[in-house]
């Protein structure tokens, strides 16, 4: 999810310029006609998730509000369990949409960097802010994500907000810890946009989430998210190493928070891997061998 390049805050994980989530309660009614049989033939259906060149902006945005209508419908009258499928099934179809928008838009994203002025101030000729008003409406927003690369993603919160309250608790623990973990970028150029501390106890919030739900249909999701997060934070990252090869020691920042994870979760695998890599190191071990030994998924 994460590894040594860039990454969105995911896990699954999020820092150049982030937005503010969003709210995505003005959402435009679309009728549902794929829900009622008795609606007219002419009636509106969303463009197919294929991606296809004669597809424009706005026909992306009316299929992404279109079914955004039609889940709020289904999960209304769902079981938690029935709303569990429905999220993943409505994860993939946003998905592919939006791989589509992004491939479809490639000139504006590739200009978008030229917008920014500062922190979180962007220069948007009015056709963009435009655009940006219409992909609110459907959950998404550009996000600068490093090294001059703008990509469209939903909103960070969008899933939280529709699903809240309607799925099962596993889902809803998962679904609400993406939303916390992607609302800034999670590393960019091989180098972490979060702090340390931050990932450590990020670690610990996925870890407790593998050892609550075992059986969850998402403990493949959790599980990966965690040992990547785990990975980034013993192995280092191109740009954010971890042993100071001329010191002869792990770096300080890197060593005070290790003693801070291992103080406060004694007893997490996230403390007990942190202790291995300790002493790996102080036994000499040759730091390309240290992956080896630490076998993270042990």
């Amino acid at each position: 999810m994460i590894r040594k390049i860039i990454a969105v805050c995911l896990v699954s994980a999020a820092v150049v310029s982030c937005k503010k989530e969003t709210a995505v309660s003005d959402i435009k009614p679309v009728n549902d006609s794929i829900a009622k049989n008795e609606a007219p033939a002419d009636q509106y259906k969303p463009i197919d998730t294929a991606c296809s060149s004669e597809n424009k902006t706005e026909d992306y945005i009316t299929a992404l509000q279109w079914y955004r209508t039609k889940i709020d419908k289904e999960i209304a009258g769902n079981s938690p369990e029935q709303n569990n499928k429905v999220y993943e099934d409505y994860v993939k179809i946003r998905d592919k949409y939006t791989d589509c928008f992004n491939d479809s838009q490639t000139e504006i994203l590739d200009k978008y960097i030229d917008y920014h002025t500062g922190p979180d101030t962007y220069n948007l000729p009015d056709n963009i802010k435009k655009m940006a008003a219409e992909l609110n409406k459907a959950g998404l927003e550009f996000r600068e994500m490093g090294e001059g690369l703008t990509e469209i993603h939903s909103l960070p919160g969008y899933y939280e907000s529709v699903f809240k309250n309607k799925v099962t608790p596993d889902y809803s623990a998962y679904i609400s810890q993406m939303a916390k973990d992607n609302k800034e970028n999670y590393a960019i150029n091989g180098g972490l946009m979060i702090t340390w501390e931050e990932l450590g106890d990020r670690l610990i919030v996925w870890e407790n989430l593998m050892n609550k739900y075992p059986k969850s249909q998402l403990i493949k999701s959790i599980t990966d998210n965690y040992y990547s997060y785990l990975s980034d934070y013993l192995l280092g990252m191109d740009s954010d190493l971890i042993y100071d090869n001329e010191e002869g020691k792990i770096f300080d920042d890197k060593m005070e928070e290790y003693n801070r994870i291992i103080k406060k979760y004694p007893n997490s695998r996230t403390a007990k891997k942190t202790k291995e890599l300790i002493a790996a190191y102080d036994a000499h071990t040759p730091e390309d061998q240290i992956g080896e030994k630490l076998n993270l998924r042990r």
